[in-house]
């Protein structure tokens, strides 16, 4: 008998296994897309030890692939000659209008793809690729203002409480 997923609740079994931090300071975030990850079996065991890191990763499009370029996942503490170099390319798994739909916006100047995380759902790795814009200097001195008021805000409406 299948089990049937109750209605109106989201899913909660994602593990997050990393996040690029940077990307959300860096670049202004136009959409979102998951995709699948091939990896080979001791990169799996190194993430589920939590092990990974986003920082300057980024995707990139070959002959209708899409590529995740210098996304570290450091060797697995227990594995032996046949384990796997860190900062190897990953083929990313989407479907071809999927791919077709990104590469369009990433095509367009000023636009790139950024991995925003690293997870696992439902046992399978997954990234969270953006389609994202570069900020300029002065963005980011516009965005800091702004989180700044906000803050502010909130501890005002804390105190009148």
């Amino acid at each position: 008998m299948a089990k049937t997923k109750p209605q109106g609740k989201p899913e909660e079994d994602i593990q997050v296994v990393c996040r690029n931090k940077r990307a959300s300071f860096d670049y202004e975030i136009v959409d979102k897309l998951e995709c699948g990850l091939v990896l080979c079996g001791t990169e799996v065991k190194s993430l589920r030890e939590g092990m990974a890191s986003l920082e300057d990763a980024y995707a990139k499009l070959e002959d209708g692939e899409v590529w995740l370029i210098n996304a570290e996942i450091p060797e697995y503490s227990m594995g032996n000659r046949l384990n796997h170099r860190p900062k190897r390319p990953r083929k990313l798994l989407l479907h071809r209008h999927e791919i077709a739909r990104f590469a369009g916006k990433a095509a367009q100047r000023g636009f790139t793809l950024v991995p925003l995380r690293l997870y696992f759902r439902r046992g399978l790795a997954k990234v969270e690729l953006a389609v994202a814009r570069g900020k300029q200097q002065h963005d980011k001195r516009e965005a800091t203002k702004k989180r700044e008021a906000d803050r502010t805000i909130r501890q005002a409406m804390m105190r009148r409480r």
